[in-house]
């Protein structure tokens, strides 16, 4: 039986956690305000989420449809400071997911050649799943901001006003808090939409780093534990009343070119990702995106992402944001 963390603001306007089951009930966690400081009281008592959650006894049920239909679902994990909360991922980790990439970086003059998406992926393919565990090949990796570009479930996914696009990535995102003699400590997992400008990257594969500095959004919930070996579930892109893109999406380790533990030995291996307290959301990559399906988003479009054994949705409406560089000023 699986167990999820969702953060919220009550009815009454108080922060609290909930433990949500499997058939969608949730239950608040008693003298709780935050999953940052449930995790670090866990990581001090030397045991498990689930043993903290057990010493603070389970409160009132919660009414989990109407916190999701009131907008009062936020992130399920975040720092007190946001500067310490990385916002990074891994790209083409997922079987299919060169396809799409291909597609946008390929120089149809040397078409009989692999592309350096294709080359990364296949060096994944060969060497991302170390029979013996530890670190087998490493993945491409990108940073997309600290915790002041991660946006609620429900809230507005906005681009900045020199985006070219705003495309969802629908996939997983690992959550960690690391412990204060530097050992990182995985809660567990949500979905995530990891929003990027593929227009951007599609001129140059070279502006991948510009096209992922964009907000995104994960939650609402983390489920605790090992992450299914075999996840599936749909992206949509709602237009008014009609849906304009819908699609599968799979992930978990048996649709993927590298292990988890791989993409995380690559990540944490850097001695600057394993500060003390920090807060880490890495996201684990997708094979799906309406973008090669030929699909331009709109300020206004609803992003949907599904998927079992997440009991919510995650959904953001995507907009515009407006010009926010000032003038820059000598001192």
């Amino acid at each position: 039986m699986a167990s999820r963390l969702i953060q919220l603001v009550t009815a009454e306007g108080a922060d609290a956690v909930a433990l949500v089951a499997d058939d969608g009930t949730a239950r608040l966690i008693g003298d709780t305000r935050s999953t940052y400081e449930l995790a670090k009281a866990a990581i001090v008592a030397g045991g498990s989420l689930l043993d903290e959650i057990e010493r603070r006894g389970l409160g009132d049920s919660l009414d989990l449809t109407a916190a999701f239909t009131d907008n009062r679902l936020k992130t399920p994990i975040a720092h007190p400071d946001p500067a310490h909360q990385w916002m990074t991922g891994t790209g083409l980790t997922h079987l299919g997911s060169a396809e799409g990439r291909d597609k946008m970086h390929r120089d149809l003059s040397q078409a009989d050649q692999l592309t350096d998406s294709m080359k990364m992926f296949k060096l994944g393919l060969e060497g991302g799943k170390p029979a013996q565990g530890g670190a087998g090949v490493a993945p491409e990796w990108f940073f997309k901001g600290d915790g002041s570009t991660a946006v609620a479930p429900g809230a507005d996914l906005g681009s900045p006003d020199f985006a070219l696009d705003g495309g969802e990535e629908p996939e997983i995102a690992g959550i960690y808090v690391i412990g204060p003699d530097g050992t990182p400590f995985r809660l567990g997992f949500s979905l995530a939409n990891e929003f990027s400008d593929h227009v951007l990257e599609r001129q140059n594969y070279l502006y991948l780093a510009h096209s992922k500095l964009r907000p995104s959004s994960f939650g609402p919930e983390i489920l605790i534990g090992e992450l299914p070996a075999d996840i599936r579930g749909i992206s949509r892109i709602h237009r008014g009343a009609v849906a304009i893109f819908e699609a599968p999406f799979v992930s978990g380790e048996a649709n993927m070119s590298h292990s988890i533990a791989n993409l995380e030995a690559h990540h944490f291996k850097y001695g600057l990702f394993r500060q003390p307290g920090d807060v880490h959301v890495h996201f684990f990559g997708t094979a799906t995106l309406s973008f090669t399906h030929g699909v331009r988003t709109e300020p206004g479009d609803v992003v949907e992402i599904a998927a079992s054994p997440f009991t919510l949705p995650l959904t953001n409406r995507l907009t515009r944001l407006p010009a926010s560089i000032g003038i820059i000023r000598a001192l």
